[in-house]
């Protein structure tokens, strides 16, 4: 059974861990010319089997509308996605990824993989395997409970 201060200890090491990975995830996107909230929603754009709205992203991105906007600003002010009407529905505006969006993505996957290494250099295999399971225990673990 863990303590109050074992506990405290462990979630402060997440909390480090986490900054550690957001330093060596930027410093791997620099070269790539994207933030990690723009590769983010990039990557998102990519799971859609049909270009999202706006609206569609801010919900899985599980943010405001206005932040989504701001996103898709950035990203298209550098020919990664474009606005596109809805064949539908002419109100609605569709994002979809250009060729240069799609390039961009492969450079990402790269730079992850390489920051992913980079925080992981210390585990062995079996380590790594066991950490897996364990962030996925908590990841998994349900909805956030109040504060």
């Amino acid at each position: 059974m863990s303590t109050p201060d074992a506990d405290g200890l462990l979630a402060e090491q997440l909390l480090r861990l986490t900054r550690r990975l957001h330093r060596i995830q930027k410093r791997h996107l620099e070269p790539v010319g994207i933030t990690p909230a723009q590769s983010r929603l990039l990557r998102t754009v990519a799971h859609y089997d049909e270009p999202p709205r706006m609206a569609d992203l801010a919900a899985r991105l599980e943010v405001v509308p206005r932040a989504v906007t701001s996103l898709v600003d950035a990203l298209e002010a550098g020919g990664r996605v474009r606005r596109a009407p809805d064949p539908t529905n002419r109100r609605v505006i569709r994002i979809e990824l250009t060729d240069e969006g799609r390039a961009t993505l492969r450079q990402l996957r790269s730079a992850r993989r390489a920051a992913a290494e980079d925080i992981l250099a210390p585990l062995t295999v079996d380590q790594r395997e066991e950490l897996g399971g364990l962030l996925s225990a908590l990841v998994d673990a349900g909805p956030e409970r109040g504060c």
